[in-house]
């Protein structure tokens, strides 16, 4: 099939961007949208142009490096998948398609289609962890969890940090992804000893870093290609007052 793809082209962080149109043809359905920049990119450096940089690795919907506004939605137009696992089938012959990278002050554009997620990174350094000293693996019976408790942690665990959550939200508010990274750890036994540390200190990092506020307007589950609820927002909220009054 024949598209048109609307891209946004920027050199780097300082010079400003702009939307550039290429005419592309002989796109198989059966690509994914990854392949289908791939094969554009091939045609653009037999034509001696400047490829289109973009970011992704693993391309199995696993590590959230490749995600993109498609037509103004994050991810494109299906729902529960990322960019990378889009596919091609879900456009027609003659599909203007306009791409462009995340849109947030705490994700500033490094090149083209690729931002700096670096803020996702602070914010697991400062409380995405459990620093006390466990001692070797406990026998599994040991210490008893809810199976409720365990389900609930390994639905939030489940989050990539692929910024779909911040990419979506008018106020590009972080909250989801915190709310999962809080949820996984404060729900366990193991991750209790420093929940209050915990959440005190991602909030506030989560703000330094120029994150916006949530407003629960949903869009970030809605969007969330690993469907993260935002139940545990509400989870997160409880924590931190808790951990502020004691």
């Amino acid at each position: 099939m024949n598209i048109t793809l609307k891209i946004w082209r920027q050199k780097n962080k300082q010079e400003k961007g702009k939307f550039v149109t290429y005419k592309l043809g002989g796109v198989s359905s059966e690509m994914t949208f990854l392949e289908m920049l791939d094969y554009l990119n091939d045609k653009l450096i037999k034509e001696n142009g400047d490829p289109i940089a973009f970011d992704s690795d693993c391309r199995e919907g696993i590590c959230g490096m490749c995600g993109l506004y498609i037509n103004g939605i994050p991810n494109g137009p299906e729902k529960g998948v990322t960019t990378c696992q889009l596919s091609m089938s879900v456009f027609k012959d003659g599909d203007k398609i306009t791409v462009e990278p995340w849109r947030s002050r705490a994700f500033p554009v490094v090149k083209d289609l690729i931002v700096d997620r670096n803020a996702f990174d602070k914010l697991i350094q400062v409380g995405g962890y459990i620093s006390a000293n466990t001692g070797s693996a406990p026998e599994a019976n040991s210490i008893p969890v809810k199976k409720e408790n365990a389900d609930r942690a390994f639905d939030a665990g489940i989050c990539i940090g692929c910024g779909t959550c911040v990419a979506t939200c008018k106020n590009a508010s972080a909250m989801l992804f915190v709310s999962a990274k809080v949820s996984q750890l404060a729900l366990l036994p193991q991750g209790q000893v420093e929940a209050k540390e915990r959440v005190k200190a991602m909030v506030q990092k989560m703000d330094e870093l120029g994150f916006g506020n949530c407003t629960n307007t949903g869009a970030c589950e809605a969007q969330c290609p690993k469907e993260i609820s935002i139940v545990n927002i509400a989870r997160m909220n409880r924590e931190f007052y808790a951990a502020k009054i004691t």
